[in-house]
């Protein structure tokens, strides 16, 4: 199967395509992969790490922008369809894929003007624009949260998972040891909460020596984080610009605080671990917040807006789920009760069947 993904972004849009395609070539190594996103998105600078192959198209943004914003962009979406288009021609995929970020739109208006069967990926409990309005023409919408059913009224749907990176689903249960806590943004990231957390260690004076604590902060506050734990008397080792081995990570953490992406939702379910979840509170439509309260419902996770986001109301969470194991416990069970393994395998069943393959 020839199979072109299109999307990315961030890594919450990326790691699920990334695990699909390697998937897909693991399964059958004559298959072939494209990934088609931007020069400024995360893939431009990992997928070139994992040896798969990305072609660029020149696209923007449409969320956020006013009437004369979406106008300056009409002609930016047209060349970025034309540019599709021509991808399309020379690698001749038996379906295309779309992921979900900015790449994602205009490659499946080329494929629905090929005639190249399309199936989308929604990862969030509530879809954003672009695949509410694309959804209908899909062969197929694959969801990661059945919650998402009720925005494709003229879509085929089948609640699939997401597709998690190489070792989440062989993630170990909670240990006995010392606690670990795991901070982390997102793949760029999340100052509010590398801010929180910091304003936060004085607070968590009394774990100092016990608590394994990892936290990625993204590059952009790397340094200046790692420089305030040290003088708060933390190790610096304990704040890293990213986590490469997320499934280790996880493994060595027994709460995490984290936003409230997909992706993330998703690794932390199939794991079986419990979360403070803080959404972004920018996402389109308010996603974020929609995918943590599902989450929530379940008591797998407490959720912590942004606007209420203090380093002492921070702590205090943290504090009381540390000292409340069994808690801690049930949370983490409630979480791997979420978990949906075999999302890849699935979703690569619906593109066969899209391509009379299966």
């Amino acid at each position: 199967m020839k199979l072109l993904l299109a999307g990315g972004g961030t890594g919450g849009h990326l790691f699920p395509a990334v695990a699909l395609a390697q998937r897909l070539l693991e399964q059958d190594p004559a298959s072939q992969v494209l990934f088609v996103g931007t020069d400024r998105g995360i893939e431009a600078r990992v997928l070139p790490e994992l040896d798969l192959p990305l072609r660029c198209i020149d696209i923007r943004g449409f969320v956020n922008q006013g009437l004369a914003g979406k106008l300056r962009l009409v002609p930016c979406l047209i060349k970025s369809v034309w540019q599709g288009l021509r991808i399309l021609r020379e690698f001749k995929p038996d379906v295309v894929l779309g992921v979900g970020g900015y790449a994602s739109a205009p490659m499946l208006v080329a494929a629905r003007i090929k005639g190249i069967p399309t199936v989308i990926h929604e990862q969030n409990a509530w879809p954003g624009v672009t695949n509410r309005l694309l959804g209908g023409w899909a062969r197929c919408v694959c969801l990661s949260f059945s919650e998402a059913e009720r925005a494709f009224h003229r879509a085929t749907t089948t609640v699939t998972g997401n597709p998690l990176r190489k070792g989440m689903e062989d993630c170990p249960p909670m240990d006995g040891g010392d606690p670990g806590l795991l901070i982390f943004g997102g793949s760029r990231g999340a100052r509010a909460i590398n801010d929180a957390l910091l304003a936060a260690l004085p607070l968590l004076d009394a774990w100092r020596g016990r608590l394994r604590l990892v936290h990625q902060t993204g590059s952009d506050d790397f340094q200046r984080i790692r420089e305030g734990y040290v003088k708060a008397g933390w190790p610096q080792e304990c704040v890293v610009p990213f986590i490469n081995d997320m499934a280790s990570a996880y493994a060595n953490a027994h709460l995490v605080v984290c936003r409230a992406g997909a992706t993330t939702l998703a690794e932390l379910a199939v794991c079986g671990r419990a979360a403070i979840l803080i959404p972004y509170p920018h996402a389109a439509g308010d996603h974020q917040t929609i995918n943590a309260q599902a989450v929530a419902r379940k008591g797998a996770a407490l959720v912590l807006p942004q606007q209420d986001l203090t380093a002492e109301h921070l702590a205090s969470l943290i504090i009381d789920l540390m000292e409340n194991r069994s808690r801690l416990i049930s949370m983490a069970a409630a979480s791997k009760s979420l978990g949906i393994a075999g999302a890849a395998d699935r979703i690569l069943k619906v593109c066969r069947t899209m391509c009379g393959q299966e």
